[in-house]
């Protein structure tokens, strides 16, 4: 039986969304992968662009909101950031709950260049966190 994973952050705008296209990678179809704000704000084109420079198209993304999946019955739940982990809405699941807060590379200031350098930097840890809890959870 396939596992099913929720990604959770604010604005599931970046973070949530870099996570979500890294976990679908790391899992090769073995888990359904989600991921939803408690708001919606769209997909950061930045984050879009970090992600194709390491192979993964996220382009076709949406931006969801957690009450979307009020129904579905999560094995995990993993939330990126800590304003996420203490509002997210409580809804009844058997799903184990993981947290690990990223800084918001959506909130980097400086030159293109440094702004790029930092997303890079949140990407690559949330790629590490994502290989190591796919390999941990799912490919036991």
């Amino acid at each position: 039986m396939e596992k099913r994973i929720l990604v959770l952050c604010t604005g599931n705008s970046c973070r949530s969304q870099i996570a979500e296209g890294y976990l679908r990678y790391f899992a090769q179809n073995k888990a359904e992968i989600y991921s939803a704000g408690i708001e919606t704000h769209g997909v950061n084109p930045k984050a879009i662009a970090m992600m194709k420079e390491d192979g993964i198209d996220i382009s076709n993304h949406t931006s969801n909101n957690i009450d979307e999946y009020r129904n579905v019955d999560f094995d995990f739940v993993i939330t990126v950031c800590d304003h996420a982990k203490e509002n997210c809405p409580y809804f009844p699941s058997k799903a184990q709950v993981f947290h690990h807060n990223f800084l918001d590379p959506a909130k980097a200031k400086g030159t293109d260049e440094e702004i790029f350098h930092y997303f890079r930097e949140v990407r690559n840890q949330i790629k590490a966190y994502c290989e190591n809890f796919i390999e941990d959870n799912i490919k036991k």
